[in-house]
């Protein structure tokens, strides 16, 4: 996650990693206990032979070894490209019950059509999602970082149009959504009222992107990791506390990002052994 990323270790000295109390904004807020789950970005990472693939199987094996170390993937293969529902129900049947995918919206929709005469592209996406069957997670519509609250109306419209059965999640970046502003909370509170949820990115370079505003019981976290540092721990237990001291949160997803996903299955363990 290049988003908030450091170029240096030395730059997190002095950073204030203090994890906010949260905002329950959703309207009934029960008290499930959070179903939390941890995995990283991509499955295609050559440096995990040996440690989350074996040695010697092919690459065509490594779904199904990554569906046995995590139990989450941030998936961010339909951000580029829209799989037909064949491909997606195939991912679907190498990873064990349980295990969650949580599609990202591809491009064609956020960036480049930016809510513009996208019909096709959505049914397209949907119909990758429900062939997950009861492998699919929230999917999560990350926005362009120069997206902002002025250009809330085709976000709007589109939230609409988003069938309700199907989770879903909003990444935002430009820093404006974070001000308060008027334009900002429109869009703040009907997530609230269709039950879409809001990213948290964790990332060191962008603390306002850690709003700690829960819109809906579904809570995706983007952790930005810097590979064993201290200030990982540090940062993970604390999500760990919040988990166990809110309630009302039914499920909690942990996305983490490290430099090139080397260190992702140890940022992994490091959390599951706090829970």
């Amino acid at each position: 996650m290049k988003f908030g990323k450091l170029e240096s270790i030395s730059e997190l000295k002095g950073i204030d990693f203090t994890l906010p109390s949260p905002s329950l904004e959703w309207t009934s807020p029960g008290d499930d206990l959070a179903q939390v789950r941890s995995g990283g970005t991509t499955w295609n990472v050559r440096p995990w032979r040996g440690k989350v693939y074996p040695q010697q199987d092919p690459m065509r094996t490594w779904p199904t070894h990554y569906g046995k170390k995590f139990s989450t993937i941030e998936f961010n293969a339909t951000h580029y490209r829209i799989y037909s529902p064949e491909k997606m129900s195939e991912w679907a049947s190498q990873v064990p019950d349980g295990f969650k995918f949580c599609p990202k919206f591809p491009a064609i929709i956020s960036h480049y059509r930016r809510f513009n005469n996208c019909e096709g592209p959505t049914d397209d996406f949907i119909e990758g999602l429900l062939a997950l069957g009861d492998k699919l997670g929230p999917a999560f519509l990350q926005l362009p970082p120069h997206f902002a609250p002025k250009h809330r109306e085709k976000l709007l419209e589109y939230l609409e149009s988003w069938p309700r059965e199907l989770k879903m999640s909003i990444e935002f970046r430009h820093p404006e959504w974070f001000e308060g502003g008027e334009e900002a909370e429109v869009v703040w509170s009907r997530m609230t009222e269709l039950g879409i949820g809001a990213v948290i990115s964790d990332t060191a370079g962008r603390r306002d992107a850690l709003h700690m505003r829960f819109t809906a019981p579904h809570l995706l976290v983007r952790f930005g990791g810097y590979n064993g540092h201290p200030t990982d721990e540090h940062r993970l237990k604390q999500w760990v506390d919040l988990i166990e001291s809110t309630p009302g949160i039914n499920s909690f997803y942990l996305l983490v990002h490290t430099d090139d996903s080397v260190y992702t299955p140890e940022t992994c363990e490091l959390f599951d052994s706090l829970i």
